[in-house]
């Protein structure tokens, strides 16, 4: 049997209950707020003798003193002479610790007078109810870090059950920015997560929108800062310390078109950065997102919807039109609008098919303006550039790099997103069973006040209706009372970095202890708290550093590419395609091209993937002809008359 660590104490002021206990030890005892400790009864219960776990909250330290004032008279006043004394001042140690499992738990009595024992590893597990998904043929288990206190160092698990589904889901991380290592942890538990998760619940992947700077943008590159203890923790937990190796980076193009808008841009890193694009059909779905409600009432609405169920991407027909119509793109549909009101002002109209003609030039100019309000996410030529809605892969990472959109193409971003995920989730259509949704700066999209925004529509849907399809958030923040309480309220597992004294004073926070707080205000980088379904008290756990290079060091060490020229753009985006591409090809290639037809040459090359790439890109280039330039034509000499004529000329 292994050491007694101390004996639970029970006093007239301080009684034990069924849910806290107290004990004392000596003074060199490895014992601390967060310490796992279990309890051995003396009487029998049932016919069993009973085991309390529970873990420290709270320490206390006395002496014989009834004031201080006894210790100043004791020492004349001077401190120094205190350790003069013939004798040693009594001092105990007292700690408090919640009740984390009874064995057996029926029936729920106060905890007994019993000796105190430091949790070994097999106690953690049982303390922490992992036993129940630690079993052999029905593990369940994902390391999310080590418990560490005194000479233990456990492993602790979350149930995949509850942190991906079915049986609650959702993750959700707050801490003060960049003390509390928020975007470490997911990328770490994303590791964990495929590396454990159990193959007989399919298949898993994730998608990160990375949404501040370069966090996201070198997942795929080894880390540079991995010492001996983070490589211990690997190996204890079970997970390789390797980057992710199937990653795949979405990027809109910046307004002007050329390049991809994201600091992933060095040439060393663009094999598997593709242009994220959508065309008038992908768009006009969610034109509401971008729409102001105040501006577009129920007849602009009425309009809208039926653009998008009688005119796009059909053969539309109308007497006041004349000839069929097939509305594609913007570009198509600014040519309907303008044939339309021409056709009306020439038969002085007011109104067709019961709209009204004021209606039809405010609709006109809210939508046709999307493709201006955002460039580069959104295209006139209807060119698509989209994730690979149907093929996602298994143990793939999908990201989505909207840190330098405006705020329009986010929420456009976010909004197409998330509802596509959804849908093909339910007709179990996308490739995969389960997909993680990472979103950073929740504070932002779903904050508790302000506007309800589509955005905030969309995550509060996930939070509470995901985990049925597979669909699951985890999301980040530095304020968590500054969030919607459904989203948080909705997250099954909670790991908190370390906070801000302001934040941990929010009614939020009340239920914890304040020495757990006290805690949660110094935690180092690495170390979190924990929430699970399965923990009845948190627990403090420590997790290495993720084995990816960090965004710091990332642009650091693959600087951002310099803006290029149009020759440049070209060749950067088709060599991904075809290595023979070069400069000297596109810029004979393009020579009479106008720069508009070039990038949609350029889109819908991307787009195709051709065998032969250099043909098609030629052949969606219009033919010119490059004017011949003639040669003067000799002039006869001009005849000169005689030198003695006077009239000659």
């Amino acid at each position: 049997m292994a050491d007694i660590l101390g004996r639970v104490v029970a006093t007239e002021r301080r009684p034990n209950t069924p849910h806290q206990f107290h004990f004392w030890t000596a003074l060199d005892a490895p014992v601390g707020i967060g310490t796992i400790v279990r309890v051995e009864g003396t009487d029998p219960v049932a016919g069993q003798l009973p085991q309390v776990y529970g873990v420290v909250v709270e320490g206390f330290s006395y002496s014989d003193l009834e004031s201080p004032l006894h210790d100043v008279l004791g020492a004349d006043g001077a401190p120094e002479r205190a350790g003069r004394a013939a004798t040693r001042r009594t001092e105990i140690r007292l700690y408090t610790a919640n009740v984390l499992r009874h064995i057996p738990d029926d029936p729920l009595q106060p905890v007994a007078l019993g000796a105190v024992y430091l949790a070994a590893d097999a106690d953690v597990a049982i303390a922490l109810r992992m036993d129940a998904y630690l079993k052999e043929g029905s593990r369940t288990a994902i390391p999310v870090g080590l418990y560490r206190a005194g000479a233990t160092a456990s492993p602790i698990h979350l149930d995949a059950d509850f942190l991906l589904g079915p049986e609650a889901a959702h993750l959700n991380i707050s801490g003060v920015s960049g003390l509390a290592t928020k975007t470490s942890a997911v990328e770490w538990l994303l590791a964990s997560i495929f590396a454990h998760f159990p193959d007989k619940k399919g298949s898993v992947a994730a998608l990160c929108f990375n949404v501040k700077g370069p966090d996201l943008c070198f997942l795929d590159q080894p880390a540079t800062r991995l010492d001996a203890s983070d490589l211990e923790l690997y190996a204890r937990l079970g997970v390789p310390a390797e980057p992710f190796t199937n990653v795949r980076y979405y990027a809109p193009y910046t307004a002007r078109g050329y390049t991809l808008n994201t600091l992933r841009s060095h040439e060393a890193l663009a094999h598997n950065v593709q242009p994220l694009t959508w065309g008038l059909r992908e768009v006009l779905e969610y034109a509401e997102v971008l729409l102001n409600k105040d501006d577009v009432d129920a007849k602009a609405d009425a309009l809208i919807d039926f653009i998008r169920e009688r005119v796009v991407d059909q053969e539309f027909r109308d007497d006041l039109l004349g000839e069929p119509r097939r509305v594609q793109s913007f570009t198509d549909l600014e040519r309907w609008f303008s044939d339309l009101l021409k056709a009306m002002e020439a038969k002085d109209r007011e109104s067709w098919r019961t709209h009204h003609v004021a209606t039809i030039r405010k609709v006109r100019n809210r939508l046709t303006n999307i493709s201006t309000r955002c460039a580069g996410l959104v295209t006139d030529d209807g060119t698509v550039s989209d994730l690979p809605w149907g093929k996602f892969e298994d143990r793939g990472v999908y990201v989505i790099d909207v840190a330098k959109q405006e705020e329009d193409a986010q929420d456009l971003i976010f909004a197409r997103v998330i509802t596509q995920l959804r849908e093909r989730l339910e007709k179990r259509a996308l490739g995969v069973d389960h997909v993680v949704v990472f979103v950073d700066e929740l504070n932002k999209y779903a904050p508790s006040d302000g506007p309800d925004t589509y955005v905030r529509k969309m995550l509060l849907d996930v939070s509470e209706r995901g985990r049925y399809l597979g669909l699951v958030l985890f999301a980040a923040q530095q304020f968590r009372s500054q969030v919607h309480r459904r989203v948080v309220g909705n997250a099954g597992t909670a790991l908190f970095g370390r906070m801000d004294s302001d934040e941990l004073a929010t009614p939020g926070y009340a239920t914890l202890p304040p020495a757990t707080r006290t805690k949660l205000s110094t935690l180092d980088k690495g170390e979190l708290m924990v929430r699970h379904p399965h923990f009845t008290q948190p627990v403090f756990v420590r997790f290495p550093r993720p084995a990816v290079l960090s965004g710091r060091e990332g642009v650091e060490r693959f600087p951002q590419a310099s803006e290029p020229t149009l020759d440049e753009a070209i060749v950067r985006a088709l060599r991904q395609l075809d290595r023979t591409v070069t400069l000297e090809w596109v810029k004979e290639t393009i020579a009479l091209a106008e720069e508009d037809e070039v990038l949609r040459a350029r889109n819908r090359t991307q787009q195709a993937r051709p065998e032969d790439v250099k043909a098609f890109f030629r052949a969606q280039l219009k033919r010119r002809v490059a004017p011949e330039v003639m040669a003067p034509r000799p002039r006869p000499a001009i005849r000169t008359g005689p030198a003695d004529d006077p009239y000659a000329f």
